[in-house]
């Protein structure tokens, strides 16, 4: 994979404008954008689309929680929303991850779009107090469910890919070593992420809030290349 391949732009914000205009700036450096919940929530599925429009990958960042009934309704509509992501929290278990994995597929089918990916997010990175059991089962729920992939902390890819070597990990919390760790109970640099088997890294604050995003994403391109 080239490095630009492997890093999605976490759109954190509540307005589609200034999301736009960030998206536009840094596309050189990210394939894949987030719309999180902040900003589906400002503006809905229109926020899958502009970003979808502007040639990104999008990677719509729910967390999908409920009964596997109305996940699987929810993961069906956003599946014709054309989004090439989305997570569903593999707490609930594999019951729901599988209705939300149908749901996406149906979604997809009946638009005519690709399969999008649907991603078990296992324990966030702001939880450092997660008892060491809870990866194990809950990657286990995901490959069980039918899920593409799993979003895990950095120090959890290790075991997470022997557990389900198939499946993409996604890490997010990523910080440069100069970077505020903010609530990310568990952060890691871009390189020892990758070195421990991160496939995609999900890239917030450490490029969106930095004073020159351009050159924070480019000096983060930079460091990723030279340990490479």
């Amino acid at each position: 994979m080239q490095t630009r391949d492997q890093l999605v732009l976490a759109l954190d914000l509540d307005d589609l404008v200034p999301a736009l205009r960030l998206a536009r700036e840094l596309q050189p450096w990210f394939k894949t954008a987030k719309v999180g919940l902040e900003l589906f929530s400002a503006s809905g599925p229109d926020a899958v689309s502009a970003v979808a429009d502007l040639g990104y990958d999008v990677f719509l960042d729910l967390k999908l929680h409920d009964i596997p009934t109305t996940v699987r309704r929810a993961a069906r509509v956003i599946g014709a929303l054309g989004a090439s992501y989305l997570t569903l929290h593999a707490r609930s278990g594999p019951t729901m991850l599988r209705a939300g994995v149908e749901g996406l597929r149906e979604g997809a089918e009946a638009a005519g779009l690709p399969q999008p990916v649907a991603l078990a997010v296992t324990i966030l990175t702001s939880d450092g107090d997660a008892p060491a059991h809870i990866l194990g089962h809950r990657v286990a729920a995901a490959v069980e469910s039918g899920c593409g992939g799993m979003v895990v902390a950095a120090d959890d890819v290790r075991e997470a890919k022997q557990l389900a070597p198939r499946l993409l990990a996604v890490v997010p919390g990523i910080r440069m070593p100069s970077n505020d760790a903010h609530d990310q109970a568990r952060p890691a640099t871009p390189s020892h992420a990758i070195g421990l088997g991160a496939d995609l890294l999900v890239i917030g604050r450490t490029v969106t809030s930095a004073k020159d995003p351009r050159a924070a994403a480019e000096s983060l391109i930079e460091s990723l290349e030279a340990d490479g």
